[in-house]
């Protein structure tokens, strides 16, 4: 008796012992099912409330200027700007500098109000397609960033009337479809790589003014009079060995600045240029052609300007003139010898 009653105590102990067990393993499963959800449910939270935070900090960053309502961010680190900045898609001009940002956000285009991107002096390396979605798009500053390749979509930036890409060093070409800017004005192409006048530049049909100043040109394109309307080429720190007689065709040109290229000569037809206010030929080989200085000619701020430029066409004549006499005199006298003998 006493053993069927101690083995009736086991059997009811492991009986217990195993619900236990059974209850404790369907606890933990339940855990594990409801752990991942509150997990995500608890880092969508965390998300929610950083994209929040970044709202109100970007809110802050949104002024009104001249009517216009304005993004501006300067020396704060951003390398990338969050996708929550489409709920200000209000914004007319973007105003972001020195603050690290290394790529234009594809959402871009969604700012079809925008007026005028200026992302200059920043780590820009690439421009996205989807900039050419913005009709509207006045004036686009790139200047100062890494850039090395600008999209054939930018062409669709039908309103453009100012494109500044100066200073970015490994940026040697631009899409011939830019050609199509029919009202960009203003050109800076400053300081990058460029070897060659880009042949869309040329057929830009409302360019106004062209820097152009510290690449690596070496020569100017025969049909640069193309560019009708321009008043200011600025090409200093080049390597131009020689201009084309077709630039004195340049109708519209008042102001064109060549000092420190190779420069060993002046196409005469430069000298009836009559719109031609302001030109510098400092620091060119043909400076050793010079007329003779007057005392106080260190203080002629023409000393390399339009004056020299007539200067040194009429010297020019002159040396021309004298080599065809010697040539001439030079010839009879060998007549004269064939003559006699």
């Amino acid at each position: 008796m006493v053993g069927v009653v101690a083995c009736s105590s086991v059997s009811s102990i492991k009986a217990l012992w195993e619900t236990r067990i059974k209850r404790r393993r369907e606890e933990e499963e339940e855990q594990r099912r409801r752990t991942p959800r509150g997990g995500t449910t608890g880092r969508l939270g965390v998300r929610v409330w950083e994209d929040r935070a970044v709202l109100a900090r970007l809110k802050e960053k949104l002024q009104t200027e001249d009517g216009r309502l304005v993004l501006r961010i300067e020396q704060e680190e951003w390398k990338s700007l969050p996708g929550c900045l489409v709920q200000f898609v209000q914004v007319q001009e973007w105003q972001i500098h020195r603050t690290g940002l290394m790529k234009i956000p594809p959402f871009i285009s969604s700012f079809q109000n925008l007026l005028v991107l200026d992302l200059s002096r920043n780590a820009v390396t690439e421009i996205p397609k989807q900039i050419g979605k913005l009709t509207r798009l006045r004036e686009l500053l790139l200047s100062y960033n890494r850039i090395q390749f600008i999209p054939e979509e930018l062409s669709g930036c039908e309103s453009l009337e100012r494109l500044e890409l100066a200073m970015n060093r490994d940026l040697k070409e631009l899409p011939d479809q830019l050609r199509s800017l029919a009202r960009l004005q203003r050109l800076d192409l400053a300081m990058d790589g460029f070897a060659s006048l880009p042949d869309c530049v040329v057929a830009l049909p409302a360019l106004e003014w062209l820097d152009m100043a510290g690449n690596r040109l070496r020569r100017l394109p025969d049909d640069v009079h193309r560019m009708e309307k321009l008043q200011a080429l600025w090409l200093q720190r080049n390597a131009l060995e020689k201009l084309p007689e077709n630039i004195s065709r340049m109708a519209s040109l008042e102001t064109l600045v060549l000092s420190s290229n190779r420069l060993r000569d002046i196409p005469s037809p430069m000298e009836d240029m009559s719109t031609l206010r302001f030109v510098s030929f400092r620091d060119n080989p043909l400076t050793a052609a010079l007329p003779p200085r007057t005392e106080d000619g260190d203080d002629d701020p023409e000393l390399f300007g339009r004056e020299f430029m007539l200067a040194f066409l009429q010297e020019a004549r002159k040396r021309a003139h004298a080599e065809l006499h010697e040539h001439e005199v030079d010839e009879d006298s060998a007549d004269r010898r064939a003559q006699i003998d």
